[in-house]
Formats: C-alpha cells, sequence, structure tokens
C-alpha cells in the first residue's frame, strides 16, 4: 500500500487533488469521471463527490490500488 503525505499545515486533502497526486489519474477531468462513475472508494465505501475531504488515516482505492493518507 502506497502512502501519500499531506503538508503538515494541511488538515485534508480533496479527493481528486489525491488521485492526481498518487498518480492514479492523470488529470483532473479524468479523476471527475472515475469518481462519478463510482470507481473510487473511500475507507471501503463508494464515494461520488469529487470535493470529499481525506483526512490523515483515511485510505483510497481506485483500479485495485490502495493509497493511505498520512500527515
Amino acid at each position: 500500500m502506497q502512502e501519500i503525505q499531506i503538508r503538515e499545515e494541511d488538515e485534508f486533502i480533496k479527493l481528486g487533488q489525491l488521485l492526481k497526486k498518487a498518480g492514479m489519474v492523470s488529470s483532473g477531468v479524468e479523476a471527475k469521471v472515475v469518481i462519478q462513475d463510482g470507481e473510487v472508494l473511500v475507507n471501503g465505501e463508494v464515494e461520488t463527490r469529487r470535493g470529499k475531504k481525506i483526512y490523515d488515516g483515511d485510505e483510497v482505492t481506485f483500479d485495485g490500488e490502495t493509497v493511505r493518507v498520512v500527515k
């Protein structure tokens, strides 16, 4: 499982931004499409909001790959 670190001063990262930062998608448009299509899981549940706030300890899964957010 890959870990993605967010800046210490940030409390969260938005789901679309996380997918791009983790290299799971190549663009914001692609992130929007896969999220809206219900292909992304946050902590094991389907998430369809691109702006969903992802916090320290949350896990995001897409296309068989999971990343955990750490501060």
